[in-house]
């Protein structure tokens, strides 16, 4: 069965099929077989995204499909060495049922208030509704400065969630790389690529425990 990291947001634009993405990329590029299951069928980013990507003839080759439901993505989970859950961009019953068939449940959030409050909200209802604590944690993204990390990872953690060490700060070069098929961690810059892999290390360290 594979190990299933889920990816939630009760809003869009936070980077929830950005870091889907990347760790999928860096799962698939360390050998491991992965599939990114886009349960956003209104939106389809990561189908999307993964369609560029053929196109492109980009390697690795990221597996994604899309589903309607959790369970029908679970269903080919013990195909997979990962399965990636990219949820959709609200909150709805099916933000509660990916959480509680996840190992992790990854939320990113930006750092201002109107990103910080609701998603705290988010994982204090996953909480009340019986998922693991220990199995939510944050990831910061579009991040603009050391001091604003710094803050927001300090909100989180008052509100009693961990947080992944590291952050995506914000970049156009970034956003051009996804653009073109390339996940986060495949930018033309290196230092770029040196911070999203920090994040997605953590990610992937996080889960290995």
């Amino acid at each position: 069965m594979a190990a299933v990291i889920a990816f939630v947001s009760q809003k869009g634009g936070v980077g929830k099929s950005t870091l889907a993405r990347a760790v999928a990329r860096e799962a698939a590029a360390g050998g491991l077989q992965t599939k990114i299951a886009d349960l956003d069928t209104q939106q389809g980013t990561s189908v999307d995204w993964h369609r560029t990507r053929m196109d492109s003839g980009i390697e690795p080759v990221v597996s994604v499909e899309s589903y309607k439901t959790a369970s029908q993505a679970l269903a080919v989970a013990k195909h997979f060495d990962l399965l990636v859950l990219d949820g959709p961009a609200r909150t709805s019953q099916a933000t509660l049922d990916i959480a509680k068939s996840a190992d992790l449940v990854v939320q990113p959030t930006g750092a201002s208030l109107d990103d910080l409050r609701p998603a705290v909200r988010e994982f204090h209802a996953l909480v009340k509704a019986g998922v693991d604590r220990g199995r939510l944690t944050f990831a910061l993204n579009r991040i603009g400065t050391d001091a604003e990390e710094a803050d927001a990872r300090a909100f989180l953690e008052e509100a009693g969630y961990s947080v992944l060490e590291g952050c995506l700060v914000e970049r156009a070069s970034y956003r051009k790389a996804q653009n073109a098929g390339f996940a986060v961690t495949e930018t033309r810059y290196a230092a770029l690529n040196a911070r999203a892999d920090a994040l997605i290390q953590a990610l992937i360290d996080r889960i290995s425990r």
